[in-house]
Formats: structure tokens, C-alpha cells, sequence
């Protein structure tokens, strides 16, 4: 079955107090936005690669795609004002029967042995999630700071990308959120779960498949970097 990566990188990073987006910030000469579409470029198993970008960089991301000549990406297109949107956008034109692997483009090391897994799994489910398990016990407070509940650690995930699924079922998912106008997501794992369309198996991810989010972020990356010779 084909496999198609969706990369989302259309977010304005403003939590990284940046003035450009996170994606598009340099480590040892390339940007995070390069290292996240080499990782699915260079997977033997990735057919196409589908790419959501932030409009008001789209010339920049451009420029990214023609210097590295990527084989693999079939489209660019603008991304919404929300990640739920650039999802959608990404997704709708997706044919049937095919394996839509989302991924957040501020997600730079999603190794191949994440990537393999997600197919593997999509060979037996509809929707499959990456996730590692929280080393933190999760409280939760209500509005008033107070905790109201201590959920058992053994069955809690940290979740990451990519997030994986048949095309059909997160077209649906999408057009269930679309008439939806009161819901808000953070992921598409999210949109499954709330309109109850199928079960998602969790494949194991990896500590070093960070999402970058504030600039102490970078400090990590670098490590990782340095310790992989990358």
C-alpha cells in the first residue's frame, strides 16, 4: 500500500520568540524543517511526501525545497490558521486507500525505526499513534489549581508524531471536525478519539523525538546532534 507522509509545517511559532518561525531556524547549517522531510525522504518505504506550510513563508520553503531537490514531494500547499485546519488541508485531496502518516515538522528526529514501525502497525489498524511513556506522575486540577485527579502512571503516554492512518478514516475524521464548531484539538489522534471511529494502537517512539516548542528547546537538539555526529 502506498505510504504518504503529511508534514505540517505551517505554525508561526510564537512561543519561540523568533521572528521567523521555529521551523525555519538553522542548526549546524540546515534548518529543522529540513531535517524533519529528510527523515521521510530518505525512508525506502515513504512514497510521496505532502508538505503544509506557513503562507507568509511559503517563498522560503520554496527556496528549502529547491536547494535540497527532494525527490518525494508531490505538493506544497498554505496551511490554515489552526494545526487542525492544516491537517485538513492536507488530507482532503488524499486518494482512498493509501497510509497517511502526519507529522509535525518541528519534530526534526522521527527516526526510521518510528517511521517503520508506524507502517508496520497500519498493516493490522486503522489509526496508529507514537508515544513513550511519561517518566512524570500527570495530575489533574480544576480551575482553581487544586488537583482533583492522579491517574495511574501505567497507563499514561506522552504522544507524539507521526500519528498515522487509512486515508479514508481521517478524511472522515476531518469532516466530522469540520461541522463540529465547538471542539478544539491538538492533534489528529484527537479527532478518532472524539468522534469514536475506531480504535488507535500506540507504537513506541522515542525520547529524542522532541517537539520543538521555546528556544530552550534548541539546547536539546544540539545535543542530539553532537551525539549522533549529525
Amino acid at each position: 500500500m502506498k505510504n504518504i507522509a503529511l508534514i505540517l509545517a505551517s505554525g508561526t511559532g510564537e512561543r519561540f520568540g523568533l521572528n521567523i518561525p521555529k521551523q525555519f531556524y538553522e542548526i549546524n547549517g540546515k534548518t529543522i524543517l529540513e531535517y524533519s522531510i529528510d527523515a521521510f525522504e530518505n525512508h525506502e518505504n515513504i512514497d510521496e511526501i505532502i508538505l503544509v506550510t506557513n503562507p507568509l513563508f511559503r517563498d522560503l520553503t520554496q527556496e528549502i525545497l529547491n536547494k535540497n531537490n527532494y525527490k518525494k514531494i508531490t505538493k506544497l500547499l498554505n496551511g490554515g490558521k489552526t494545526r487542525v485546519e492544516s491537517s485538513y488541508i492536507g488530507t482532503k485531496d488524499i486518494e482512498d486507500d493509501v497510509n497517511v502518516l502526519i507529522h509535525d515538522a518541528v519534530r526534526p528526529f522521527a527516526d526510521k525505526e518510528i517511521i517503520d514501525r508506524n507502517i508496520e502497525a497500519l498493516e493490522k489498524y486503522n489509526a496508529v499513534g507514537t508515544a513513550i511513556n511519561s517518566a512524570d506522575t500527570i495530575i489533574e486540577v480544576d480551575d482553581n489549581g487544586f488537583i482533583t485527579q492522579i491517574p495511574n502512571r501505567k497507563y499514561l503516554r506522552r504522544i507524539q508524531t507521526p500519528q498515522s492512518f487509512k486515508s479514508e478514516l481521517i478524511k472522515q475524521a476531518h469532516k466530522l471536525a469540520l461541522e463540529d464548531k465547538s471542539a478544539v484539538f491538538t492533534d489528529d489522534c484527537g479527532l478518532v478519539v472524539r468522534y469514536n471511529l475506531d480504535k488507535i494502537f500506540i507504537v513506541e517512539g522515542s525520547e529524542n523525538n522532541i517537539k520543538i516548542t521555546t528556544k530552550d528547546d534548541l539546547n536539546i537538539v544540539k545535543n542530539i546532534l553532537e551525539k549522533f555526529d549529525v
